[in-house]
């Protein structure tokens, strides 16, 4: 009877692990390690910095209401929310992806205009990370705005695809 409950209870907890992580990071449609591994070490940064593709920053963000933004968000932020704008310069390829600390509004805007996005994941439940957004874009300069933050501070990667 013993090895019976013991089988039972190592089955119930391995179910219960891969539960677990199935709940966490492992349930973006894409992996976001990298994002995790650069989050970890992002240097400071102020609205109106420079991002780089293969970077990530950790943006102190400002009233959403002091922000001059290039295009309107796309989703209207909410007040008291914070928020800010970066330059990029995309890449031949064309194709990046956004990847945030937590939960904010990103608008990728190229010739005066806001590109919609290619391709989006979100979890609540993997620590570190709440959203990836993917975007096809040309070479060339383009505005990452930022808004709707509910914090300050915010965590910002630009990757390519994988």
């Amino acid at each position: 009877m013993k090895t019976i409950v013991i089988s039972l209870f190592a089955i119930l907890a391995g179910t219960s692990f891969a539960m677990a992580a199935d709940s966490g990071c492992d349930t973006f449609k894409w992996p976001v390690a990298r994002e995790q591994a650069l989050f970890a070490a992002a240097p400071a940064a102020q609205s109106g910095a420079a991002l780089t593709v293969g970077q990530a920053m950790d943006f102190t963000l400002a009233a959403v209401d002091t922000i001059s933004f290039e295009v309107p968000p796309d989703r209207a932020p909410a007040a008291g929310t914070f928020g800010a704008t970066a330059s990029i310069v995309v890449p031949p390829e064309g194709e990046l992806q956004v990847s945030l600390s937590d939960e904010a509004w990103i608008d990728i805007v190229q010739d005066g205009h806001a590109v919609k996005s290619a391709g989006f994941s979100g979890v609540k439940t993997c620590p570190g990370i709440r959203k990836s957004v993917r975007f096809k874009l040309s070479a060339g300069p383009a505005t990452v705005q930022l808004s709707g933050s509910k914090k300050a501070d915010l965590k910002v990667a630009v990757l390519t695809p994988e």
